[in-house]
């Protein structure tokens, strides 16, 4: 026989980001599902794990799309070969690529980094590998980079010929040094002619004080002349594609989105929205009376296009209430409230203030599960 109900709720949807350095969204989904079970075996729970877009997305996505990761070598960020990671669903017409996997900031050296000499070629090789296992989309996550080539190199890697201005053609793989000597891009389709669809919450222009060099470079290792010369060279290949530099977005990823969109016809997409559409979250939500979310940390920057709001705000369009499960809450969080005029949250709970910070950060799965187990029971009094 089945457990007795002790609750109204029928079904419940967590979908959690992960928390940063702690916890992987899909652990987090299942600490939250252990909580819940605890309390009300008979509840339906639908473990969705989420992402905003960015690093992480590829192992979000993977469980809820029946997807299988797959392992190639390509070429690096400093054009040395490595091993990196890109995703098909289980039907194979959808395909995950993150820019970080081939062509990341974390895969070189502190002494490595030179966005002169960095090239994102090896994230054009995962994606060409992903459009000839017959996909009909590919989801493009462009966090992470370690380069400012204005996304020539992913061109060049999908098949489009550079040629310098002496009009030779350039065979090793493009670097933002490269850019400024350019005489001409012939561009090419992607093999099958799939969707791009690129996720990318931020809206810098490509050029400028605000810009790809200027904004990313130094972290990368540029200096203040390197900067210079890479804006010239961002400025200049924009011209060779006749693309608007101040187009919000193209800052993204080193330019990268420049590349993706003027040259591979790719579109730019709020990395949550885009990531819960491929997630078909709104029919999920549909019938659920609960949606439990969750991410490291809930700020007044969670109101400008994190997972937690933008999970929260679908989840309200389908009149489901949203509770957070944060590691931390900072300055602004009341404000995600839904009694705020930005907010959407029906509430949070603070897994710092629940069980102690170094518990949140050393045990986080085992907070978790408490937090839920502490949420659910006190629904169950709130109902009495």
């Amino acid at each position: 026989m089945p457990p007795a109900r002790t609750s109204s709720l029928r079904r419940i949807v967590c979908a959690p980001d992960s928390f940063k350095e702690t916890i992987a969204a899909a652990d987090a989904a299942r600490a939250m599902a252990a909580g819940i079970a605890e309390v009300d075996s008979a509840i339906e729970v639908d473990c969705c794990p989420v992402a905003d877009g960015g690093e992480g997305t590829l192992d979000a996505l993977l469980p809820t799309l029946d997807g299988r990761e797959h392992r190639a070598v390509v070429t690096g960020p400093r054009g040395q070969p490595i091993e990196a990671r890109y995703g098909l669903s289980g039907d194979q017409r959808v395909g995950i690529v993150e820019l970080a996997e081939a062509s990341g900031l974390a895969l070189l050296s502190p002494h490595e980094r030179d966005p002169m000499q960095t090239t994102t070629f090896g994230t054009g090789e995962l994606i060409d590998l992903a459009a000839r296992a017959g996909c009909d989309s590919i989801i493009v996550c462009i966090g992470g980079s370690a380069t400012v080539d204005g996304g020539s190199g992913i061109m060049q890697a999908l098949g489009s010929v550079f040629y310098d201005r002496d009009d030779q053609r350039i065979h090793s793989p493009m670097t933002g040094g490269m850019l400024a000597r350019l005489g001409r891009v012939e561009r090419q389709h992607i093999h099958g002619r799939p969707r791009l669809r690129v996720a990318c919450d931020v809206t810098n222009p490509l050029c400028g004080e605000n810009g790809a060099a200027a904004m990313y470079g130094p972290q990368k290792g540029a200096t203040p002349d390197m900067v210079r010369e890479l804006d010239r060279g961002l400025m200049h290949f924009a011209g060779l594609l006749q693309a608007d530099p101040t187009t919000p977005g193209f800052g993204a990823a080193g330019g990268a989105s420049l590349g993706l969109v003027a040259g591979c016809d790719a579109q730019l997409e709020r990395g949550v929205d885009l990531v819960l559409d491929a997630l078909d979250f709104r029919a999920r939500c549909e019938g659920a009376d609960l949606v439990i979310t969750g991410e490291g940390q809930l700020d007044a920057q969670s109101l400008t296009g994190k997972t937690t709001m933008g999970v929260a705000k679908l989840a309200r369009s389908c009149g489901v209430r949203t509770i957070a499960i944060v590691g931390a809450a900072g300055p602004g969080a009341e404000r995600c409230r839904r009694d705020h005029p930005d907010g959407f949250l029906d509430d949070y709970v603070s897994l710092s203030e629940l069980v102690g910070e170094e518990r949140a950060r050393n045990e986080t799965a085992d907070a978790i599960r408490e937090a839920a187990r502490r949420l659910m029971l006190a629904l169950i009094e709130s109902e009495s």
